[in-house]
This record gives structure tokens, C-alpha cells and sequence, in this order.
């Protein structure tokens, strides 16, 4: 025995529309995931936006100092929070301060509103609020339901009907119209045959939960391998729609569909943080953040020579090596071309009273977990302009004596 759900043109807004509305001028802007949201009575729902601002105006840096949902475009807003109506229903998420959804529990018919997203910043006039906002409505969601077998049955047959396991005693037609909550189940039979009944039909309709993101393979993210990221959330009807995000500078950089995401040839500039928004037809929810950290090893080291400009005998000479690498370089060591011993280790590299025998090609090896790389040589001589001021001075101070 099967049964049908037909749900009446009246009810379609069930499923959001989806309409994304971007409002903003000079890098103000307020983006709505979505326009008109349907959920139903004792559901929970989702309202979402991306918001931009100017990092600097006229050299100040731009500081946000509070942001908030409100309804109805009050003439001066209030933190719907603060609302005694939302009382201990309204939670509110912020990723990255550029992604801002707001979360109402055991949604009433009272809340059906106007909703909008405003934040201040320090900056003057630098108060901005996103238009037109999101327009909840919400609905006891009514169905028609209909019980039918593969082959056809003699019409004088009657039908039982059952919600939550329990009889319903006044309907026996194969058709049977009724409201429910979101954790109703509905099965039906004929009647004489309840043993043979349809399998229930789960009522449940919720929003994308929290995602979840996994790695493969796991553990450390090398450079120039490839690494897989899987977002997973429980939503029914199921997730229809999975989007890839890495938090940029001051916005949301949009990075892909679909359940998984793939970087191949992983290299330095893929490290950051990144998160998947789930959707199906009642709304969406992001993931805070997961943190991808590429391992690799020493950049060419770059040499820095302390004092610059010619180098005076007798005087001290620092040469300084320094190499990017991840994790960080954990050993320096330095060596004189043509020699196989090392002249020293760390980072920096000091030689005092400075002679000419000093004088030569030098490098340093930058070494972490990954690897290691040698610099280019370096060539520190002993200015012969300055020899020959000290033996000229010498002479001189013979033929006084």
C-alpha cells in the first residue's frame, strides 16, 4: 500500500524563493541570501546575509562597534534579541565579520515580519542598513494525502489512516486532507487489512543543521599534494546545494560547488580559512570556519649584510639569513665556499676584527621539517682603498720615529 502527499498550489511558498538582493552604494553593501522565506508554525528558520564595508575612509581605519537583526524597518531599530517576543528564540551568528545569519526557534504566526540587517561602525554617518530585507511568513502547513495500491482495488473499499501510529477514526476514503506539525508521521491501509499497512511517512521538514567538513587525506597538508574537503549536513529534504568559501581580506571569497572541494597542487597561497554553506528549500546554514595550513619548506634564503657599504679591516662584520617556510625555518647554518665544515649556526653570523683572509664566498642553509635550501653566495671582501690607508699611515708614522 503507498500513499501520496499532494500539496495544494496555496502552500507552494513552503519552499523559500530564493532570490539574492545586493543594496549598497560607495562599498556599503548588504546582501540577502534570500528574499521570502515560507516556514511553517513550531519550525526553526534561517535568515542570512553577507555585509561589506570600506576598510579605510579618509585614513581611519573602519571599526564595526555593533550589528543586529530588526523587524518591520522600525523608525529607530532594535536588536530583535532584546525583543520580549523572541525571548530565549533568536540566536545569532557572525562569521569572520562578513556573514551574518540569524536563527529564530518555535517560529509563531506573530512572526511573520519584515526582517533586516544593520550595523554601526566608528566611522561618521557610518551606520547602514541592508534594504529591502527578508520577508518571513509563516504557515501550519496543510496537505492532501492520498493512499493507493500498484493494481486497483474494488471502489466499496475502505481505507484506515493513521497518524503517529494512532487511528484516525473518521477518515476511511483513499483521500485524506489534514494540517500537522513538523514531526508528524502518516501511514495508511485497508481496512480489514491493517497488517498490511504502507510504511510512515515522515512529516519532519528542518533546515541544513551546522555543517561538518573532513579531510582527505588527513593529517598534515603538504605543498604540491592535493587535498579533498567533504561538507556534511543533516537538513530533509536533503542538502541541495553545498557552496565553498575562503575569508578573504574584508569579504567572502567564493571558491566552488558542490559537496566536496578539491586542491590539487596545494601551494602556500591556498593556506587560510575556508567554509561550506548547506542549502535545501527551507534555508541554509554556514560553517564557522576550518583552517587549511600548507606545509612546506625553506624559500631561498636571502642574505642581509650589517654594516653595509665597504667593510674595514679590523671591524665587525653580521650577516643575517632569513628564509620563509612553514612550519618556520628551525636551523641556520652558514658556510664559506670551498670549505666543508660549517662556519657557524643561527640565524645571524658575526665575524669580529675582520681581516683579509676573511674575505670570501658565503652562504647560509635554511632547514625546517620539510626541507631544507641553501642562498645564493654572497661575496664579502676587505676594501683594498682601506689596506691601503693603513699601510700608507704606517710608513708615515716609521719616518717620524
Amino acid at each position: 500500500m503507498i500513499f501520496e502527499l499532494i500539496y495544494p498550489l496555496t502552500y507552494i511558498c513552503f519552499f523559500i524563493c530564493s532570490v539574492t538582493v545586493v543594496q549598497g552604494q560607495n562599498g556599503w553593501r548588504v546582501t540577502y541570501t534570500s528574499t521570502q522565506i515560507c516556514a511553517l508554525k513550531g519550525s526553526t528558520v534561517d535568515m542570512s546575509c553577507t555585509y561589506t564595508y570600506p576598510y579605510w575612509i579618509d585614513s581611519r581605519l573602519t571599526k564595526m562597534k555593533e550589528k543586529f537583526w530588526f523587524i518591520n524597518g522600525d523608525i529607530k531599530p532594535v536588536d530583535l534579541k532584546t525583543e520580549s517576543e523572541y525571548k530565549d528564540r533568536v540566536l545569532l551568528y557572525d562569521y569572520g565579520g562578513y556573514y551574518s545569519s540569524v536563527r529564530i526557534s518555535d517560529l509563531r504566526q506573530s512572526d511573520s515580519a519584515q526582517y533586516q540587517f544593520r550595523f554601526i561602525t566608528n566611522q561618521p554617518g557610518g551606520r547602514y542598513t541592508g534594504s529591502p530585507g527578508v520577508t518571513l511568513t509563516v504557515t501550519d502547513l496543510h496537505v492532501h494525502l492520498r493512499c493507493h495500491s500498484s493494481c486497483r482495488l474494488p471502489d466499496n473499499y475502505k481505507y484506515t489512516w493513521f497518524k503517529n501510529g494512532q487511528e484516525i477514526q473518521s477518515e476511511t476514503s483513499s483521500s485524506y486532507s489534514t494540517s500537522f506539525s513538523s514531526e508528524d508521521t502518516v501511514s495508511c491501509a485497508v481496512k480489514g487489512y491493517e497488517m498490511f499497512s504502507s510504511p510512515p511517512v515522515s512529516l519532519y521538514f528542518v533546515a541544513p543543521r551546522v555543517p561538518s567538513v573532513t579531510f582527505s587525506p588527513s593529517g598534515e597538508i603538504i605543498e604540491g599534494s592535493s587535498v579533498t574537503l567533504t561538507c556534511t549536513s543533516d537538513a530533509n529534504p536533503p542538502v541541495t546545494k553545498y557552496t565553498w568559501y575562503k575569508r578573504g581580506k574584508n569579504q567572502l571569497q567564493s571558491r566552488g560547488e558542490g559537496q566536496q572541494f578539491v586542491l590539487s597542487f596545494i601551494n602556500s597561497s591556498d593556506s587560510g580559512s575556508y567554509s561550506c554553506i548547506a542549502k535545501n528549500s527551507l534555508g541554509l546554514k554556514m560553517l564557522e570556519y576550518v583552517n587549511i595550513d600548507v606545509k612546506y619548506p625553506p624559500r631561498l634564503p636571502s642574505v642581509s649584510v650589517s654594516p653595509s657599504g665597504q667593510i674595514v679591516q679590523g671591524s665587525s662584520v653580521t650577516l643575517t639569513c632569513t628564509s620563509d617556510a612553514n612550519p618556520p625555518v628551525t636551523k641556520y647554518t652558514w658556510y664559506k665556499e670551498d670549505e666543508d665544515s660549517p662556519k657557524a649556526s643561527g640565524q645571524n653570523f658575526t665575524i669580529t676584527d675582520f681581516r683579509s683572509e676573511h674575505s670570501g664566498n658565503y652562504y647560509c642553509e635554511a632547514q625546517n621539517s620539510r626541507g631544507r635550501q641553501n642562498s645564493t653566495s654572497h661575496l664579502i671582501v676587505v676594501s683594498c682603498e682601506c689596506l691601503y690607508l693603513t699601510a700608507h699611515r704606517l710608513r708615515k708614522k716609521l719616518k717620524t720615529q
